[in-house]
């Protein structure tokens, strides 16, 4: 129903107004119904979708074939009136009794009138509002029972001077708003019931569908009236708005209209005097923009020149299209524009924090910079970081953000695969299509001087006889140089001092040392397990639940859920994978949902399986009983640390050392000064020293497939082979990590933090570190540091006693006699697989 379908305008034919007049007097003459003893009425019950009718009101209602034909058939045919009720949900298509409003609106219908798609449409007018007391029918159509509602009609003070307020405000919406009939305000004054007042101005007014249903739940006046008149200053504040934009639209226009008009009359004078040109006229515009654009002096005598040379040349010139190119360029670069930085330092922090998880020497790196430059805003010099780290872990995610809280620009170029110093730098002009390098067209799309400007994959550089674009980038990424960047287009120099530089790579590796030197590296080490659980608990579990249609009530991921995925499904330092997975599981569950078949609320170990299948990938884990000549070596990896056994067997042979499992040259050499410590402390260890010339000794790593090489398996490679050599088994809790000299120092190691949750998450008790790497456990969560015994050592000779028990195991001798030697032909290793690993 529109809201003017009540009124009819003066333009009306006659013929419509006698038919529309005959059709309103049906409505009166049908009688309100009269209660029963109980104070109760029945009728037939009319369902009203979407629109609501207000009592005293009279509008067009179309009825399909239904229920509601068969309740306006009935409520005809014993002339009486019908209870109109009104649903909850518009969108609900076949409703219940629970699906209505509990009060409605008693009503007359008029004559139904056929339309031509086979429906019916009337003239209904509400009578008074009823409240629901029960159904008595179901089917074929609805009939209830209800109570009507007397409203008061005295008017106090308060009421009158409500009524007034809300004749005031509708008066003024009348006026704003087109599509009502000024006639509907005299209409309004006419009306001395308040509720009547409120339920005509709410018919009038196109309130929410949500707004009627809740007005036509006020049985009392006088809220009702407070309540529609809270809506036309809403109502009436957006009319005025619209007001405002249609005035300033129209004098554009007019504006717009008579400055036409008036360059039409002037070109038509310049034809008729001779005088008129429009390549004058383009070169005057020119000229104009250049002396409106605030250039530094170089840039506007540069500009100058060339517009000169332009205003000497026919317009058919060929030079001039790369003239206008160029001034364009010029024109369009951001010169002096620049964003205020929002050097909030907290708000900083709590952006950061919003969207990323850990990275906490990177982000305090941010703050820091912020702090400095709300100490001393005058300084220009800004940052050149480079982040650099696997895939995944959110080192272009951090920029933006980065970007958002310092109110900066965001722009992004990768360089992955560049091999051309034009691609930085720009073509010169003598070229045909020439443009400027990526720096100063970023530069443009940024529209100020001082964004945050990525270059990603700064590592996959690359260079060929083309020039080599990472030293074109020297110039860029120097705080000493950028603050005039030449460009072999432009030709002009250009200030990026104000951009704040971020360069991302995966290894450091292929990055040229110069340019290296330049930039400031912030490593984004691999995410531990426990980072990656709360990843997923505040990012990316909800991200995917959104994505995939579904509430965040609907399902909930069990921590032992998210454990088994990380473990098992995923291998990886970021957690790009793991995102992949949880949405596997979200879009699962969501085709489950829309096939209204059973699905799981709590999402846990037994799920995972039943989702994802069988597991892809499976953890080392640590040794079930001590053994001799194996012992647990803790490893780093890009996607975390991981324990990795060392097997050792003694055989008969000629004094061969052998080392297999696909070991790299640093830690093959690490195994040759592991076994040269042992047999300089062969007499203290009660070793034969013959037994290296009449036996071979193999050093495996499992998983043979696995590239691994680092130092830091040297102190384990020593124990497995003492344990080996004396028959000592090597305790099953205990893990090290460390690098070993020939005189049995052992020195420090990186990737610590790694390693240790690596062995707490295994079940080691105990973990061996070199003595100067005890300040890396600052790093280690303080629960780990307290589940494990940490031991320092920093001999060789430190670690015999906490790692080997202290006498040969029950059949395993020392082996100081060849007979003795020859048993150890039947040890046997563990061939239990681990993931393969590099170990620092």
């Amino acid at each position: 129903m529109k809201s003017d379908d009540w009124f009819q305008t003066a333009d009306s034919s006659e013929d419509y107004a006698s038919a529309l007049y005959q059709r309103t007097e049906e409505l009166y003459r049908v009688p309100d119904s009269t209660p029963d003893d109980e104070g109760l009425i029945e009728g037939p019950v009319l369902i009203l979708r979407d629109i609501v009718v207000f009592p005293h009101m009279i509008a067009p209602i179309f009825i399909v074939p239904g229920s509601n034909l068969l309740a306006i058939q009935d409520a005809q045919y014993n002339f009486q009136t019908v209870i109109a009720l009104v649903q909850s949900d518009p969108e609900v298509d076949e409703p219940r009794p629970g699906d209505f409003l509990p009060i409605g609106v008693e009503m007359a219908v008029g004559r139904l009138l056929s339309m031509p798609d086979g429906n019916s449409s009337a003239l209904v007018q509400g009578r008074r509002r009823v409240e629901v007391v029960e159904f008595t029918q179901l089917e074929p159509y609805y009939r209830v029972r209800a109570r009507p509602i007397y409203e008061p009609v005295e008017v106090d003070r308060t009421i009158d001077a409500l009524m007034r307020t809300t004749r005031d405000l509708f008066d003024r919406c009348v006026q704003l708003d087109r599509s009502l009939p000024e006639e509907a305000h005299l209409f309004s004054l006419n009306i001395n019931e308040p509720g009547w007042l409120a339920d005509m101005v709410a018919t009038a007014i196109s309130f929410p569908f949500r707004d009627r249903q809740s007005l036509l739940m006020l049985p009392d006046p006088t809220e009702r009236l407070k309540r529609v008149n809270r809506l036309l200053a809403q109502e009436l504040d957006v009319l005025e708005l619209e007001d405002e934009i249609q005035n300033k639209v129209q004098s554009e226009v007019d504006r717009s209209q008579r400055e036409f008009y008036l360059r039409e009359q002037m070109k038509a004078i310049q034809t008729e005097l001779g005088e008129g040109d429009i390549w004058i006229r383009e070169i005057n515009d020119l000229r104009q923009k250049i002396e409106q654009a605030k250039l530094p002096e170089e840039a506007m005598a540069q500009a100058i020149k060339e517009i000169e040379r332009l205003s000497q040349m026919p317009p058919m010139s060929p030079e001039v299209a790369i003239i206008r190119s160029y001034l364009d360029w010029i024109l369009e670069l951001p010169w002096t524009q620049a964003t205020e930085d929002n050097l909030d330092v907290r708000h900083a922090a709590k952006i950061l924090d919003q969207y990323h998880y850990g990275l906490g020497k990177a982000k305090d790196r941010i703050l820091e910079y912020i702090a400095v430059r709300s100490l001393k805003p005058k300084k220009l010099k800004q940052p050149i970081l480079c982040f650099v780290g696997p895939p995944g872990t959110g080192k272009t995610s951090l920029g933006r953000s980065i970007a958002e809280a310092l109110g900066r620009k965001f722009v992004r170029v990768s360089l992955g695969g560049v091999r051309d110093e034009a691609e930085i730098r720009g073509h010169r002009r003598t070229y045909i299509g020439a443009l400027p390098g990526r720096i100063i067209q970023t530069m443009r799309r940024a529209k100020t001087i001082n964004p945050l400007f990525m270059l990603d994959e700064i590592d996959k550089l690359g260079s060929d006889f083309r020039g080599d674009p990472s030293s074109a980038l020297l110039e860029v990424l120097d705080p000493e140089q950028n603050f005039a960047f030449s460009d072999h287009y432009l030709e002009l120099a250009y200030d990026l001092s104000q951009v704040m530089f971020i360069t991302t790579a995966n290894t450091l590796g292929t990055i040229p040392p110069a340019l290296l030197d330049r930039m400031e590296v912030l490593e984004f080490p691999g995410y531990i397990e426990e980072e990656k659980l709360e990843i997923a608990r505040r990012f990316l579990i909800p991200r995917q639940m959104e994505e995939s249609g579904l509430a965040d009530e609907e399902i909930t991921f069990l921590d032992q859920a998210v454990r088994k995925i990380i473990r098992e499904y995923t291998y990886e330092a970021g957690v790009r994978n793991l995102e992949r997975e949880i949405g596997r599981i979200c879009r699962k569950i969501a085709r489950l949902k829309s096939e209204n078949r059973p699905r799981p609320v709590r999402i846990g170990q037994h799920a995972v399986e039943k989702f994802l299948g069988p597991a892809q990938y499976f953890q080392t884990e640590a040794e079930r009983q001590d053994e001799v000549g194996v012992a647990t070596a803790i490893a780093w990896t890009e996607n975390g640390g991981e324990i990795m056994p060392v097997e050792v067997l003694i055989l008969e042979g000629k004094g061969n050392l052998q080392i297999t499992g696909q070991v790299g040259d640093v830690m093959q050499e690490s195994a040759q000064a592991a076994l040269s410590y042992v047999k300089s402390r062969s007499h203290s260890l009660n070793i034969d020293n013959g037994i290296y010339e009449r036996t071979d000794i193999h050093i495996h790593i499992p998983e043979g497939a696995i590239p691994k090489d680092g130092p830091s398996a040297g102190i384990t490679i020593a124990t497995a082979l003492i344990s080996a050599l004396t028959g000592r088994p090597v305790r099953k809790e205990v893990g090290m990590t460390g690098e070993i000299t020939l005189r049995g120092r052992v020195l420090p190691i990186g990737g610590v933090r790694e390693k240790v949750l690596a062995a707490h998450r295994a079940g080691l008790k105990t973990v061996i570190l070199p003595e100067r790497n005890l300040k890396d456990l600052i790093d280690v969560p303080k629960k780990v540091r307290d589940d494990l015994a940490i031991v320092a050592v920093s001999h060789m000779d430190q670690i015999i006693d906490v790692a080997l028990h202290p006498h040969a195991a029950e059949g395993k001798p020392v082996r100081q006699k060849r007979s003795a030697s020859q048993k150890t032909t039947e040890a046997k290793g563990d061939e239990r697989t681990v993931p393969g690993d590099q170990a620092n």
